[in-house]
């Protein structure tokens, strides 16, 4: 009878052994964009609808009152007028060819002109000074240093393609053979960027210095391909900067000779890489937004309902101080905040009894240990130990909900990696990521990106200042 109980209990081991693998097994196979920290790209083509966390708004859809057009309109004067006069009368086709006009209606066609590539001859003359006999030679332009070339319009306008629409070198020289009937080579793309890398480089020494000086910095990283090897694109960013850089090393190797984190003492947010942790000169604020990406996969897993809970609290926090945001508050009452901690806190516990702490156990090498800790587990642990961090948008208006701008900033090089695949030499993507950065900067402080770039070769890049 005792060996009898002895082999149901150890068949009610197994069996418990074998339904946690089972559960961690379905939990991988069901993680995709929308319940983990899996990019949208490896979700296959079989995906489900996708389950937003947004709660519908009060807005209708489309333009909102107040909103600026873009409808065309018409212009004056126009470049070209065409007239079409009628030749004879509809009705009794009598001659109209010397009849005066008694009525006009307009309407305006928006083209593009054909497209050529202008030639500028330089010339520097020769003078024999009347007085001495001196010969004396004009001199050409600092950057006209060939018998025949391509100005910085042709280079920035190959860069701007190559670097900002990602088109591979080999359809950037077809496309200007179609656009303007020059026929370049690929080596002339690769020069062009390099050009606009080195005339970008003091704008990207003023983005960092004024990354160090801002409040808030979001960071991320991402994995590419250099050199047929695995090496990662570090982003640093606010809403009016960017910086990227290139490094073999993901973690605080990288960071440090980046330049910027190391320096920064405001809040930093980010996806708590752990590596960030180490720079304690600075708050860190918590992507809310993968956090709820991990409580829905909890829910849709593990059907624990603590997670719904906490998703819940989250968004309720969130839509309290948007709100207040938009009254002019610069933060919720004292009292307000102490119901969302408790509010939070009381779902941590719910967690935790859900999710106990497993046994001790005794691996098969004889020592002893406790049970690697199941994901809703963690999660709880992060949340928890983390709680200021996980909350510091609730105490600090300036540090926002999520890092979705660095994730956006971020989210290019994978397009890149989609369109070449890699990177064939370091070179080429530390002078793409200079250029990205630059880009970046340009557009999100309003300005023309490709006049932007011209002005970089004409000695003239935008240099952003501290505010």
């Amino acid at each position: 009878m005792d060996r009898m109980r002895e082999v149901i209990g150890e068949l009610a081991e197994q069996v418990r052994k074998q339904a946690e693998v089972i559960q961690a097994l379905k939990a991988r196979l069901d993680k995709d964009s929308h319940n983990s920290s899996k990019p949208p790209s490896q979700d296959g083509y079989k995906k489900p609808a996708p389950k937003s966390l947004r709660k519908p708004g009060e807005k209708a859809n489309g333009g909102q009152p107040g909103h600026k057009g873009h409808t065309l309109k018409a212009t004056e004067p126009p470049d070209h007028v065409e007239e079409h006069a009628p030749g004879c009368c509809i009705s009794c086709k009598g001659d109209l060819s010397g009849v005066s006009v008694s009525g006009s209606e307009s309407r305006q066609v928006f083209d593009l002109p054909p497209m050529r590539i202008e030639v500028t001859e330089h010339v520097a003359q020769t003078k024999v000074c009347p007085a001495c006999g001196t010969v004396n030679c004009g001199e050409f332009p600092p950057k006209v240093d060939a018998a025949v070339q391509y100005g910085d319009g042709v280079t920035s306008f190959c860069a701007y393609l190559n670097t900002q629409h990602y088109i591979p070198l080999d359809r950037t020289t077809q496309l200007f053979e179609d656009m303007f009937q020059h026929n370049l080579s690929e080596s002339f793309v690769l020069k062009a960027n390099h050009a606009v890398s080195e005339s970008v480089k003091p704008a990207e020494e003023a983005v960092k210095t004024c990354l160090v000086a801002s409040e808030i910095l979001h960071v991320d990283e991402s994995g590419i391909r250099v050199k047929g090897k695995l090496h990662w694109i570090h982003v640093a960013s606010t809403d009016k900067l960017t910086h990227y850089a290139v490094h073999a090393k993901r973690g605080a190797q990288a960071m440090n000779e980046m330049g910027v984190i190391p320096k920064f003492k405001g809040s930093m947010i980010h996806d708590h890489w752990k590596p960030y942790f180490q720079f304690t000169e600075c708050d860190h604020g918590a992507c809310n937004a993968h956090q709820l990406r991990e409580l829905v996969g909890v829910v849709e897993s593990w059907q624990q309902p603590w997670a719904k809970d906490m998703i819940g609290v989250l968004c309720d926090i969130k839509g309290a101080v948007d709100a207040a945001k938009k009254k002019g508050a610069t933060e919720l009452p004292e009292g307000m905040k102490a119901k969302f901690v408790q509010n939070y806190e009381k779902v941590l516990a719910d967690g935790y009894a859900a999710n106990p702490l497993p046994p001790e156990d005794e691996s098969p090498s004889g020592r002893k240990g406790r049970k690697k800790q199941s994901p809703p587990r963690n999660l709880l642990d992060r949340l928890r130990n983390f709680q200021a961090d996980t909350l510091r948008f609730m105490n600090d208006f300036r540090v926002p909900f999520d890092n979705n701008l660095s994730e956006r900033d971020i989210r290019m090089i994978k397009t890149k990696m989609k369109v070449s695949g890699a990177f064939r030499t370091l070179t080429g993507a530390e002078e793409f990521a200079r250029i990205r950065g630059y880009i970046s900067t340009a557009r999100k402080n309003g300005l023309n990106i490709l006049g932007s770039i011209k002005n970089a070769l004409a000695g003239k890049p935008f240099i952003p200042s501290v505010a």
